[in-house]
Formats: structure tokens, sequence, C-alpha cells
């Protein structure tokens, strides 16, 4: 009977380990795309 919890738990706890990586990708997706489109202007900028 204490396996159906110790399982329950592994299981919540891995469902919360995918959520926070996929939040990290996402977030990390978003930082990228900013410091590219920092970055594109001063490329072209005046010489």
């Amino acid at each position: 009977m204490g396996i159906w919890i110790e399982l329950g738990v592994f299981g919540l706890v891995f469902l919360f380990a995918w959520h926070q990586f996929r939040d990290l990708k996402a977030e990390r997706k978003k930082r990228e795309a900013q410091q590219a489109s920092d970055k594109a202007p001063d490329e072209h900028g005046p010489a």
C-alpha cells in the first residue's frame, strides 16, 4: 500500500520538474531572442 503513496509523490515531483524545465526552456528562448534583437541594431549602426 505504501508503494502507491511513494509512486504518487514521485509522480508529482516528476511533473513539477518537467514543468520547471519547460518554463526554463521558454525563458531561455525569450532571453536569447531579446539579446539577438538588442545586438541587431549595433551591427548596422553608423560607422
